[in-house]
């Protein structure tokens, strides 16, 4: 199990092992963590999604769990201004609570917002949900994975009836015999899944990526469409345009799995490969190439990921795909369908379980009556006594500290300062509260600011599931307990419960029990039991966790939901015989390409990009720590097409500023012909002068509240 593992084990010291999973992206890849008596170290371990590989940031994750910069004190901020002092838990703890009274005494209950993370396990966020709607009674609850996967949800919600990333196991990848790639860049963001890509290729497979940027992935790629930012809707219009104009529609899938085609037919009809050539930059004979290579294979996928979901569009993007998947008769079909490449580690569980502003456990909505009342019954309260829906991430955000916004805000894994659009505005927002909570394990540019600060355990120090972007739900194996001083986020949440218990229900009243519970027994410290609690809660829901146990999942390689009987089948591949929609058939919906939400003009004349590289991972605040991922990558830049910086006079390293409407960033140029000419690209790895999202865009979809991450206009100067 430990192939690979380069260990130095002291004499008379036993090693100790965890098989467990890589703390980064929602591949989470499979890997051995093993302790001497003198460091930790990684291997990797044979897994369906990594197959034995990991990256740079999976092989070096266990520098962090030592750390110079570990948190394992509390930091508490005795007034506007003051330095950060160390503090004892109950000195913290008891600062938190007085602050979450005095704001909700003065401008009531949902002055106290609650911000996650996609990170956490879903035992954290099933409790931080659970948390916030029952301990302090708000309906300002979101995270920051409305930032990552929101958009492809929502699309997927309306068109198949369900939100599941991969609809289907991530071999299949493998046995496409055409794989359309959307704005999605793994190669740089998860590179173990390259191996299945290599599957398909020595299978004679073809791979198509869809990108205004000639990234590592599309270099791999048999064809390459490289789109002006924010097109990518008109790109799959056209593609269904041509199917329709050849024949090549499934008329008998259409006809018995779908409703609603002939008014996408009439839209598609308007977007001739001419007119969407000069929309997009696209050349026509690239898109019927696209589309011949799609429709007259057996196998064919199509995944869509970030680069075709933050746009203030997004939705109707992934809908378009959608569109074009259905009309090919892909879904449900063993190597074909549709599907989104999730991004953070547990962006799947994170959202199925009640961190999103309307949604609780098992993927239900908040604002339906059954749901709320199944949910109550589960946790003991009234179902009058639960919040309603709350604002999504960015809204949420943008509201603190005015009149009508919350007052105070509590943080679990997520570092707003760099991740939120228009980044200098969240940052002011940030610094107007009256009390801000940060729980983190090292001191991140949110913590920076905040009153209190929480140290909490890392990824291998508990227990608990993940669920990547298959589905599949997994089991993270502690290697050993927190270091002194630290505490788990399931410890912080029961204390924290404990102090504001006048605040809501007793703990009697919400189980209906008769002795008064203990804050453990209400808000369990231990995983597992909290686990138990996620099955029940989530029965019966969309995303059904009931007939998922640790044990199973330890006896295979996790457990595929919906999952609703401990003793039936899991679900590896979904819509096989129908869709989960109230008649059986998915939805198609017209979708039409519309402008991005800023367009450019004389004072801002270029479009700009954001996305990844492959030595950071998000906001960069554990990965700029890791010293062989800051030799790789040790600062941001501007990516520039060279004829551009002809233009501009500028030189490969010189310095340039960005500026948009919102703000600007200065980094190092890097010139490259992979970028459109008309387009420069930023990380959004870096805090301060190299933060691309000062820059962004905040407009946001209308229907998910994803944020314009992907373009806005801009102008590029010498400082």
């Amino acid at each position: 199990m430990t192939d690979g593992a380069r260990v130095a084990t002291l004499p008379g010291t036993p090693p100790r092992e965890a098989a467990t999973h890589c703390p980064y992206c929602a591949l989470q890849c499979g890997m051995v963590l093993r302790e001497t008596g003198r460091r930790i170290e990684v291997a990797p371990r044979q897994f369906p999604t990594n197959r034995g590989g990991l990256c740079q940031k999976g092989w070096t994750a266990a520098e962090l769990l030592d750390h110079p910069d570990r948190l394992t004190t509390p930091l508490l901020r005795d007034r506007p201004g003051a330095e950060l002092r160390p503090a004892s838990w109950d000195e913290a703890l008891d600062r938190v609570a007085a602050g979450v009274r005095a704001a909700q005494d003065r401008y009531g209950r949902d002055a106290v917002a609650v911000f996650g993370g996609g990170g956490l396990t879903n035992e954290k966020a099933y409790a931080l949900g659970k948390f916030a709607r029952v301990a302090l009674r708000t309906r300002h609850i979101d995270y920051n994975g409305r930032w990552c996967m929101s958009s492809a949800a929502a699309a997927g919600l309306r068109a198949l009836g369900v939100d599941r990333g991969l609809p289907f196991p991530l071999a299949d990848l493998g046995r496409a015999d055409t794989l359309l790639l959307v704005g999605a860049n793994p190669a740089e963001t998860m590179p173990p899944l390259l191996r299945h890509l290599t599957d398909q290729r020595e299978r004679g497979g073809r791979l198509i990526v869809v990108d205004p940027r000639s990234t590592a992935t599309a270099r791999l790629a048999s064809r390459h469409l490289q789109p002006l930012p924010g097109t990518d809707l008109a790109v799959a219009n056209a593609l269904l345009h041509i199917a329709l104009t050849e024949g090549w529609l499934d008329r008998a899938y259409v006809a018995e799995r779908t409703t609603g085609f002939d008014e996408v037919r009439r839209t598609v009809a308007g977007y001739w490969p001419a007119e969407v050539e000069r929309l997009s930059g696209v050349p026509v004979a690239d898109l019927e190439a696209t589309a011949h290579e799609l429709a007259t294979v057996d196998r064919a996928i199509i995944l869509t990921a970030r680069g075709a979901e933050q746009h203030a569009k997004g939705v109707d993007t992934v809908t378009a795909f959608i569109n074009l998947a259905l009309a090919l008769g892909l879904p449900g079909r063993p190597g074909s369908g549709y599907g989104c490449l999730t991004g953070q580690g547990n962006g799947q569980g994170g959202r199925e379980h009640g961190q999103k502003a309307d949604q609780l456990p098992g993927y239900r909505r908040i604002d339906d009556p059954a749901a709320r009342a199944h949910v109550a019954g589960v946790w003991g309260v009234p179902v009058d006594d639960l919040p309603g829906p709350g604002l999504p991430a960015y809204a949420l955000l943008d509201s603190l500290g005015t009149a009508t916004g919350p007052r105070a805000l509590l943080v679990f894994g997520s570092n707003p300062v760099v991740s939120a659009p228009r980044a200098a505005r969240i940052e002011s927002r940030l610094r107007d509260l009256d009390l801000l909570v940060v729980a983190d394990f090292l001191r991140s540019e949110t913590a920076a600011l905040a009153d209190v600060v929480l140290p909490v355990a890392q990824w291998a120090e508990e227990d608990g599931t993940m669920t990547n972007l298959e589905g599949r739900v997994l089991r993270r194996r502690a290697l050993r307990e927190p270091p002194p001083g630290v505490r788990t986020d399931l410890a912080v949440l029961a204390a924290l419960a404990d102090r504001l218990q006048g605040r809501a229900p007793s703990y009697r009243e919400m189980h209906n029990k008769g002795p008064l519970l203990t804050p453990e027994e209400a808000f369990p410290t231990d995983p597992r039991a909290v686990f138990e609690e996620l099955r029940r809660a989530s029965a019966g829901g969309p995303a059904d966790y009931a007939g998922v146990t640790w044990d199973r999942i330890d006896a295979d390689t996790g457990v595929f939901w919906p999952c609703p009987d401990p003793d039936g089948p899991d679900t590896p591949r979904l819509f096989a015989d129908r869709f989960p929609t109230p008649d059986g058939r998915a939805r198609f919906h017209a979708v039409r390409h519309r402008p991005a939400a800023e367009p450019v003009c004389a004072e801002y004349p270029l479009h700009f990009t954001t996305g990844r590289v492959l030595a950071q991972y998000q906001s960069g605040a554990q990965t700029r720590r890791v010293a062989a991922l800051r030799r790789a990558a040790p600062g941001g830049f501007v990516e520039l097409h060279p004829d551009l910086a002809d233009r501009l006079g500028v030189a490969d390293g010189d310095e340039v500023r960005v500026v948009s409407r919102r703000g600007d960033l200065r980094a190092p140029a890097r010139l490259s012909p992979a970028i459109r000419p008309d387009t420069v690209f930023a990380p959004f790895h870096w805090p301060g002068a190299a933060r691309a999202n000062s820059v962004t865009n905040d407009a946001v979809d209308p229907i998910s509240g994803m944020p314009e991450f992907k373009i806005c206009a801009v102008r590029v100067e010498k400082p």
